[in-house]
């Protein structure tokens, strides 16, 4: 619960614009640690984390948004470090000077879900344009994250590459997480481009379907960056190199690969590779 509220005010504090560090952000016990919401809703973090803070002593605080906004939370100081997976804006906070030390941490794939019937016949395909555009002919809705994450960035440049998408009513642009995403989805009965991690997590409640899988445009590679200390100094840049070192040691890149909820592995090792 302490988590929670400190993820929601330190989100609401840098939505509003206004400079939020919290008084402890220059204590080496805690670390603060921007991520997507896929690395969260998955369970991933609550099963990987404990072992790193029992391991430093270190309290790691997590802010869970889309990829642009954990980023936009490093660049502001808000963060000590962040995990994220959208290649180009990673690298451009690196060339810009907020982040160093970005390191490969592990990866998974994105997928198409939707409704069990499938009524835009897009089910085993595993070209995801072709898919986007008969989506987009078809009288279906989709929804999109909309939100500048890391899967919002990916979904719009499949949509830009086919020159189209659903017309009006059919797409709605939500601004949510995954997991919220999901659930409109099934409640819409609508199409939606989600990370697998997520989906596995949310399966059951919502009985979406795999519809489109394995096209090697859908892969989805994260990454870990320390927030620059020359750019903000109260930043734990101690406690940053210290997770980057650990989740891409054998240890933590164990750890990662042996996270199989009912039996499935969600997410692959990739440090150093």
């Amino acid at each position: 619960m302490q988590r929670r509220l400190f993820s929601i005010a330190l989100v609401l504090g840098a939505t509003l614009g206004m400079s939020f560090a919290p008084a402890h952000a220059q204590d080496a016990k805690v670390l603060r640690l921007s991520t997507t919401t896929s690395t969260e809703n998955s369970g991933l973090l609550t099963y990987l984390l404990p072992s790193f803070e029992q391991k430093y002593g270190i309290k790691v605080n997590v802010i869970s948004v889309g990829t642009g906004k954990a980023l936009e939370l490093g660049k502001n100081g808000d963060v000590d470090v962040t995990l994220v997976h959208a290649r180009q804006l990673e690298d451009k906070f690196v060339l810009d000077g907020w982040g160093i030390d970005r390191r490969d941490v592990m990866y998974n794939d994105f997928i198409v879900a939707g409704p069990t019937a499938d009524p835009a016949g897009v089910k085993g395909s595993h070209d995801v344009l072709a898919s986007f555009k008969k989506i987009a002919s078809t009288n279906v809705k989709f929804i999109s994250r909309g939100d500048n994450s890391g899967t919002d960035v990916m979904e719009k440049a499949y949509w830009k590459e086919v020159n189209t998408k659903p017309a009006g009513a059919n797409y709605v642009s939500a601004g949510l997480g995954m997991g919220e995403v999901l659930n409109m989805a099934a409640e819409m009965n609508a199409y939606t481009l989600t990370d697998r991690a997520t989906y596995g997590a949310y399966k059951a409640k919502t009985g979406l379907a795999i519809l489109v899988e394995g096209d090697k445009r859908m892969f989805n590679p994260y990454g870990i960056i320390a927030v620059n200390p020359e750019k903000h100094k109260g930043v734990n840049y101690k406690g940053a190199t210290q997770l980057i070192q650990w989740i891409t040691s054998a240890e933590g890149q164990a750890k990662i690969a042996a996270f199989k909820p009912a039996g499935e592995q969600l997410f692959f090792p990739s440090a150093g590779k």
